[in-house]
């Protein structure tokens, strides 16, 4: 029985695609997936594994580098981590990333495992009437009882909400409040919001080596975009409800998505140049976990399922799953052009997802609270995961594991058993059924004549092209000519560069020539008629010329390329070309 079970033990550890690296149970590591990453602190090409430790919840929250299995480095935090990413700030040699902390309305930048930079959230507005009371407080024109029924009433019915300091001393017992009153009257009221999320965009380039700008959600229900260098605020976007989960592409000065799951239990996309959310994503629950697939989102909810969303909030798929979802990531293999999503499950076990498939199960000792995948020293199929208990699991994914397509799960899909919403046939379907039916020759007659003259009608908008020259290649089997045409510039002067070719087998063509048509009153032209020389079979035959624009009115037109034949009056080949706004004159 002991030889049995050995091999079977053998046959499980040769056919799983994971290797075990490293498995700590007492690394005292408690974190989320928000405040764990792997990145190259020292530029040597080794990736070390940072993250932020929560310690007891009120005391030892530290920042820990790890390298290899052990602790390479520890700062202490002085309030609990939210989030954690690593981003480059600059393009100086030698290019290390810098370590973001959010923690309470403050963001830590640690540079090469030092503190750099501290960033504080911009204070909110405090309600009026709350100053005037605190006010009559340290004037001492009200008692500590009429201060709290004034407070109380302001809290039911102002717009902005109470100040931390007012809100704390509304929880206090009466023996207290007058103590507090007078440690507290003298000084100001300040109103600060507090980060719940952060990630990283890229500022104009999308290498991986490319400067990023930070991306922070508040508790204010405002999403800020934050300079890498300056660490001034470069955007400021609002939300209906308070973020809680973000996902970030694109770059800053181009175009950008930045999908965020909210309290409310919606999720909203926000993009560039829109200060209020694009489009919206309504659950059945709450999401715990968001992962960005390709141009899909993938969403974990509360109600043990995984959705599968496009970037417009379209869904595509639903999968249920058998335990509460506690953590997700991104399994990404850039050399194998392979994606899919790890879920970690209360149920002791992590599930790689390829769309709506299972494609692996990976057991683990106990509840996972946190996954990161990627390069870790110089392996780059790393899984990294902490346990509830203050584990640390290291797994290497094999060089020879093979991922099916095919959902792994037994028996039929889940989908099969669910039943069709078909709905009722109405009055009006049974009636069109009725008349289709009953004229069902009629209308296939009128069908046929409808598609037989829209046949028609595009065979003679083609016979007419070709006989006028009007598409951009020559339907002349003496003269086969092909043209295209490119604009440089952004004006007042455009470069115009045709391209000509001769597509016959063996046979030149010559005596051409090239007119142009404009108008005269938006452009003018160096050379508007010139000569073509003789053109080989095969070859291409770059001519250039220059265009000015005359109107500083941003307009544009089109001008007219023809392709002429000594001797005849109807062009080989036409081109109409649309010209860009000059954007110069725009400027000045």
């Amino acid at each position: 029985m002991a030889s049995v079970h050995m091999e079977m033990k053998d046959s499980a550890v040769s056919s799983s695609k994971w290797l075990d690296a490293h498995y700590d149970p007492v690394a005292n590591l408690y974190t989320f997936s928000s405040c764990i990453a792997l990145a190259d602190l020292h530029g040597d090409g080794e990736n070390k594994l940072v993250v932020g430790d929560l310690g007891t919840g009120a005391s030892n929250m530290k920042l820990k580098v790890y390298r290899g299995t052990g602790l390479l480095s520890e700062n202490t935090l002085l309030d609990l981590p939210t989030g954690l990413v690593s981003f480059l700030m600059d393009q100086h040699e030698p290019c290390t990333p810098a370590i973001a902390v959010a923690s309470g309305p403050f963001i830590y930048i640690y540079k090469n495992l030092r503190p750099y930079f501290k960033f504080t959230l911009p204070t909110l507005e405090v309600n009026p009437l709350e100053q005037d009371v605190w006010s009559q407080a340290r004037e001492d024109m009200i008692d500590p009882m009429t201060l709290k029924e004034m407070l109380e009433g302001i809290r039911d019915k102002a717009d902005i909400p109470l100040s931390v300091r007012s809100l704390r001393f509304l929880m206090l017992e009466p023996q207290d409040m007058e103590a507090y009153v007078n440690l507290h009257k003298q000084q100001p009221i300040r109103r600060q919001t507090v980060i719940t999320c952060i990630g990283t965009l890229k500022k104009n380039m999308a290498d991986d080596d490319a400067v990023s700008c930070l991306v922070i959600g508040t508790e204010s229900q405002e999403v800020y975009i934050l300079d890498p260098e300056a660490f001034t605020i470069l955007a400021k976007m609002s939300l209906p409800s308070v973020p809680t989960l973000m996902d970030v592409t694109g770059q800053f000065d181009v175009e950008f998505r930045i999908t965020i799951a909210c309290r409310n239990g919606n999720i909203y996309i926000l993009r560039r140049d829109s200060p209020r959310p694009k489009y919206c994503i309504e659950l059945s629950s709450h999401p715990v976990g968001l992962v960005r697939m390709g141009k899909n989102v993938v969403v974990g909810c509360a109600q043990e399922t995984l959705h599968g969303y496009t970037q417009k909030g379209k869904k595509l798929w639903t999968t249920y799953l058998p335990a509460p979802v506690t953590t997700m990531a991104v399994l990404d293999l850039p050399t194998r052009g392979f994606q899919a999503v790890l879920v970690g499950l209360a149920n002791c076990e992590v599930h790689v997802y390829r769309d709506k498939n299972l494609i692996s199960t990976i057991k683990t000792p106990d509840l996972v609270t946190s996954i990161c995948f990627g390069r870790y020293g110089r392996e780059d199929g790393t899984l990294i995961m902490t346990t509830k208990g203050g584990g640390l699991i290291v797994k290497i994914l094999k060089r020879t594991a093979v991922f099916d397509d095919k959902d792994s799960a037994p028996g039929p899909p889940i989908a099969q058993s669910i039943r069709l919403n078909v709905p009722k046939k109405t009055k009006l379907y049974v009636d069109q059924t009725m008349r289709e039916r009953e004229n069902a020759v009629a209308m296939h007659r009128a069908f046929q004549m409808d598609l037989s003259r829209m046949r028609l009608a595009a065979a003679r908008a083609y016979v007419k092209a070709l006989e006028s020259s009007l598409t951009p290649m020559s339907a002349s089997l003496t003269e086969p000519l092909k043209m295209n045409a490119v604009v440089q510039g952004l004006g007042p002067s455009f470069k115009l560069t045709l391209n000509i070719q001769n597509t016959a087998a063996c046979r030149p063509v010559m005596n051409l020539a090239i007119s142009f048509l404009y108008d005269e009153n938006l452009y003018s032209m160096r050379t508007a008629f010139f000569k073509i020389p003789l053109l080989v079979p095969g070859l291409n035959y770059p001519i250039d010329t220059f265009v000015e624009c005359l109107s500083d009115k941003g307009i544009s037109d089109i001008i007219k390329v023809f392709v002429l034949r000594e001797g005849k009056s109807a062009p080989l080949l036409t081109a109409h070309i649309n010209m860009p706004v000059s954007e110069g004159l725009a400027l000045n």
